[in-house]
């Protein structure tokens, strides 16, 4: 309820200070961010947390060390906001694409989030 609250006064900002300077400037992300994912090292899950300044598609691929997509997690079209907790980030199983649980080692995941990317590390041990 609050969150539709949040986007409908979003909606409705007049672009003015007093605007701008209330609720929305304490609540809405002042930037677009990818955050360390938790637990790291993980074994056999992790939550990839993020913070949206706008509204946009979300998509977090996670790759090996060769380049290769392992996984894409396709988080569809999201409302600004803070993707931080358990229930509301990003959450990689371990698992390819087709299932398969991936090896011990480094792996690399990054948004995509409209216009911004970002790219950081990550390590599963067994």
């Amino acid at each position: 309820m609050v969150e539709d609250w949040i986007h409908l006064a979003t909606v409705a900002d007049d672009g003015s200070l007093a605007f701008g300077q209330g609720i929305l400037s304490s609540i809405k992300p002042v930037e677009t961010v990818l955050m360390p994912n938790y637990p790291n090292p993980f074994n056999p899950e992790t939550w990839i947390p993020y913070h949206l300044s706008q509204d946009a598609e979300v998509v977090v691929r996670i790759y090996d060390t060769k380049g290769r997509i392992a996984r894409t997690l396709d988080m569809g079209f999201q409302s600004f906001g803070y993707y931080a907790s358990r229930n509301k980030a990003a959450y990689w199983n371990g698992r390819t694409d087709s299932g398969e649980m991936v090896s011990s080692g480094t792996y690399f995941y990054q948004i995509q989030a409209g216009d911004y990317t970002e790219t950081r590390k990550s390590v599963i041990l067994k």
